[in-house]
């Protein structure tokens, strides 16, 4: 790939730990860097002692990564990488949106899909923000591992090879390696889908259900996430490569993924309602249980292990009839 000029100026938007995660990277690339955020103590904490001590605590952040909480002050930057949760994101790129140019480049590192529209970030972008030119970071990639200078892979999709190579000029570091694509379905549907299967994944850990058990209900979450996307346009390789199989593998085998934790405390007899006061993060896979779902239904897709997270997630059965009711689907062929 011919060597691109990285971006001038970045804002990230927002200000959880991914988002400052990747706001540190392009600062120690030597981009302008400004993070924004809505909590007034993270943008206080950031500016005044270089540490998100609420989401990302205990790791220093470049001395000359900016924050603010002024959308009008975070439009004046050149690109923008959006990493607010999918449920909040639309509010937020329509005023962002307002303030920037009307071309911006936007790196959407967001997981998931809208609840009740059914739509992905770049569907969301599209309709509020038309003249943006979307590009998808997503891959298996924890914010502490990427913050600390851990190795780690992306994929880095947009439509755009020129756009993508600047993405990659200006997010690509020793340690952090984008690998780029054209498939922007393919990128965001394994980043939705597999927040959905870790909370299945973490519930048959906690029910100890045994490795087994788990070894099989993630491949066979790959094989529903596969006939989805081929349904909805995406390629195979994509969902055979980082962000999908990759993020697969490793949001549903590690309890420090959100959705993991959260289908391991299911798992163990807790309500959701218990568990979720207790966090001050998102799991993104509790909106997107529902809205993959849907989108499968809407594409005559099966995903039973999908929609059994939707019912337990909505409470509708307990995590024990759920289990036998999936042990009960007839026999069939691997490839269905």
């Amino acid at each position: 790939m011919e060597k691109a000029q990285p971006f001038s100026s970045i804002a990230v938007i927002g200000g959880g730990a991914w988002g400052t995660a990747l706001a540190n990277l392009c600062a120690h690339n030597g981009i302008d860097t400004v993070l924004w955020a809505r909590e007034l103590s993270v943008v206080e904490a950031v500016a005044g002692s270089h540490e998100n001590t609420e989401f990302l605590a205990g790791i220093p952040l470049s001395p000359v990564l900016g924050a603010t909480s002024d959308l009008s002050e975070a439009g004046k930057r050149e690109a923008f990488i959006f990493a607010v949760p999918v449920q909040f994101s639309r509010p937020v790129l329509a005023d962002l949106g307002a303030h920037a140019a009307k071309d911006a480049p936007v790196a959407l590192c967001a997981k998931g899909v809208e609840r009740g529209a059914g739509l992905l970030m770049t569907d969301i972008l599209s309709q509020v923000w038309p003249g943006a030119r979307p590009a998808v970071l997503s891959g298996p990639s924890f914010a502490r591992d990427v913050a600390i200078g851990l190795p780690t892979a992306v994929t880095l999709a947009a439509a755009d090879a020129a756009l993508g190579a600047r993405w990659v000029a200006s997010v690509g570091a020793p340690h952090f390696r984008p690998y780029l694509s054209d498939d922007l379905i393919g990128a965001e549907l394994g980043g939705a889908v597999k927040n959905v299967l870790a909370i299945a994944a973490g519930a048959v850990a906690g029910r100890n259900l045994g490795e087994s058990a788990r070894a099989a209900l993630i491949a066979r979450g790959f094989a529903e996430f596969q006939r989805l996307g081929v349904a909805l346009g995406a390629k195979p390789q994509t969902m055979a490569g980082l962000s999908g199989l990759g993020d697969l593998i490793l949001t549903a085998s590690s309890p420090q993924s959100r959705n993991m934790s959260l289908g391991l405390e299911l798992g163990k007899g807790r309500t959701l309602k218990d568990v979720l006061g207790e966090r001050n993060t998102v799991s993104e896979g509790v909106a997107s249980a529902e809205a993959v779902t849907a989108l499968a239904h809407q594409a005559g897709i099966e995903m039973p292990i999908c929609a059994a997270v939707a019912k337990l997630v909505r409470g509708e059965q307990t995590i024990d009839d759920i289990i036998a009711e999936l042990l009960a689907r007839p026999f069939k062929t691997e490839a269905k």
